[in-house]
């Protein structure tokens, strides 16, 4: 029998490519979708993505959701927490492993891995230290379309917001950029890929500037 898992899930790129390749290894039963959403304003936390966009994402990757909602702003101990409330669901599930798309910050992975020591769930990291210009082109390559959905305006050009995530992007991002944005440049709501069973259709709404970062609204078509 394997192992349950759940992915968590930030409804980008790097958490679905994540969720891709365990579902390809056929090492895990993925049985749940982990994603803090901000309850104040019903969006996914710091990418900003609605929820009904989220919800089609799920039901397009035949997941059911696991929602950890927090406020905003929210105060670190709220947010550990809930989180921690999340995990002892896991526990009573008899989920043993959670699945992240982190690509290489020590600091974010050893965070993790304290957090669910002495849990008896641990964390699997599938892209891990995978070369992030590599890992780009594969996801490209291999069926993946998402958007820029947030933004640091003062890492890349603004006008990237709403963008698709191909080739014309990575070539437009500034020099020492991580073409996988994972020091948070930017971020992407996925609307197609291998691990759905149908695209997100989806139509651009407003471009806004909050909080030093730019967000492209996108809504269901």
């Amino acid at each position: 029998m394997k192992p349950k898992a759940w992915i968590a899930w930030s409804s980008g790129k790097d958490s679905a490519w994540a969720l891709h390749q365990v579902r390809v290894s056929g090492e895990y039963d993925v049985v749940g979708a982990l994603t803090t959403i901000t309850e104040n304003f019903e969006r996914v936390s710091m990418h900003g993505v609605r929820r009904e966009v989220l919800d089609a994402q799920l039901k397009a990757a035949k997941l059911p959701l696991i929602p950890v909602t927090i406020p905003f702003p929210c105060p670190n101990e709220i947010y550990e927490t809930r989180m921690s409330e999340a995990v002892k669901a896991a526990q009573a599930m008899g989920v043993t492993k959670i699945i992240f798309g982190d690509l290489f910050l020590e600091d974010i992975r050893a965070y993790r891995e304290e957090k669910l020591r002495g849990t008896g769930i641990d964390g699997v990291f599938p892209l891990w230290k995978i070369p992030t210009g590599n890992l780009a082109r594969e996801m490209i390559v291999g069926g993946i379309k998402a958007r820029v959905v947030c933004l640091d305006p003062k890492k890349v050009p603004r006008e990237l917001a709403g963008k698709l995530f191909d080739e014309s992007l990575l070539a437009a991002l500034p020099a020492g950029i991580d073409p996988c944005a994972e020091n948070g440049e930017f971020h992407t709501c996925v609307i197609d890929g291998p691990m759905f069973g149908k695209n997100i259709d989806v139509k651009a709404g407003e471009v806004t500037e909050r909080d030093g970062f730019v967000f492209a609204d996108l809504m269901l078509a």
